[in-house]
């Protein structure tokens, strides 16, 4: 058996438990929640999505992001509505305050990345994100729980 330590779950938790508080300290002073924060990330890459696309980009189940969703609805920064291409399914986008809370964000997360930038070299982050899409391209032919809920 491997060292506990060395194990590749230990492995990823330190990686996100040396990662993330950078993250969730920015989330927090813009009053969001990791999960919001989550969704808004794609949401700014996109202008619109469907809800079980959603749920597999972020890796948020989707009764779990319902909820989400309508929180982020009740801080006005993303809007439900109906597909245009098929009027039972519903998308959703960004809204006003959406688009501005990206703008005043941006430069934060930049400077972030700036930071965990500086930690490896260029080529050393080409290969670890490498790795992981090979870790991931190798596991994710089974279903993920995302998936098997959305």
């Amino acid at each position: 058996m491997r060292d506990f330590e060395r194990s590749l779950p230990m492995l990823l938790y330190r990686a996100l438990d040396d990662v993330l508080p950078r993250f969730r300290s920015l989330f927090s002073r813009f009053g969001l929640t990791e999960t919001q924060w989550r969704v808004l990330r794609v949401l700014w890459q996109r202008e619109h999505i469907g809800l079980s696309e959603l749920a597999r980009a972020t890796r948020i189940p989707a009764p779990s992001l319902v909820g989400v969703i309508d929180r982020l609805e009740d801080k006005e920064l993303v809007a439900r509505r109906r597909s245009a291409g098929d009027r039972r399914a519903v998308e959703l986008a960004l809204t006003r305050a959406g688009h501005a809370l990206e703008r005043e964000v941006r430069p934060h997360v930049a400077q972030i990345y700036r930071e965990l930038d500086a930690l490896l070299t260029p080529a050393q982050w080409k290969t670890l994100r490498s790795l992981f899409d090979e870790l991931h391209a190798g596991l994710g032919a089974a279903e993920s729980p995302v998936e098997q809920a959305g």
